[in-house]
């Protein structure tokens, strides 16, 4: 099973220039390796999917929340150059969400998860990231999941990259 801190420093240096990348690309840019699309978070109890691909690899992020109005969100999937890793990430670009969150999901598909983490609130305004703690969520080998009557239903953000099966002929 993968966790936090199971992380190289390769992936590292992926997730911070995709990061970087992201947060100056504009919203509906598209390139080969990296895509970022806005959608609404809609409040209300009923479940919702939102998903983007890259070529053989998909995030979806399924949710459920409640109270307030939509809510303008982010999703950013990226594709590193040599095919072996994806990255999804979703978060609200104000930092904070003022939706009460029953449940959340994100799925990586055609990759295995090695890093991933959530926070209730992302670094915006002059704020930090605050990671959710780590028994709010679990991360198995293709999903990072809220954990029923641990997670404090608060979500701003959700980060994941996976290990993709490309194997080199």
């Amino acid at each position: 099973m993968a966790t936090q801190n199971n992380f190289s420093a390769a992936t590292l240096s992926f997730l911070l220039i995709f990061v970087w990348i992201a947060a100056f690309v504009s919203v509906d840019a598209s390139s080969e390796g990296t895509k970022t699309v806005e959608f609404n978070v809609k409040p209300g109890g009923v479940v919702h999917t939102f998903t983007e691909a890259i070529r053989d690899y998909e995030c979806s992020f399924t949710y459920a929340s409640q109270g307030g109005t939509n809510e303008q969100w982010l999703m950013s999937v990226g594709l590193s150059d040599d095919d072996t890793l994806f990255s999804c990430s979703v978060w609200r670009p104000q930092g904070i969400s003022y939706l009460f969150f029953t449940q959340f999901k994100a799925e990586l598909k055609g990759t295995k998860i090695e890093y991933a983490n959530a926070y209730s609130q992302t670094a915006a305004g002059g704020r930090s990231d605050v990671p959710l703690k780590p028994e709010e969520f679990t991360v198995g080998d293709s999903t990072v999941t809220h954990r029923d009557g641990k997670f404090n239903a608060q979500l701003s953000k959700l980060t994941a990259i996976g290990r993709t099966r490309h194997d080199e002929l």
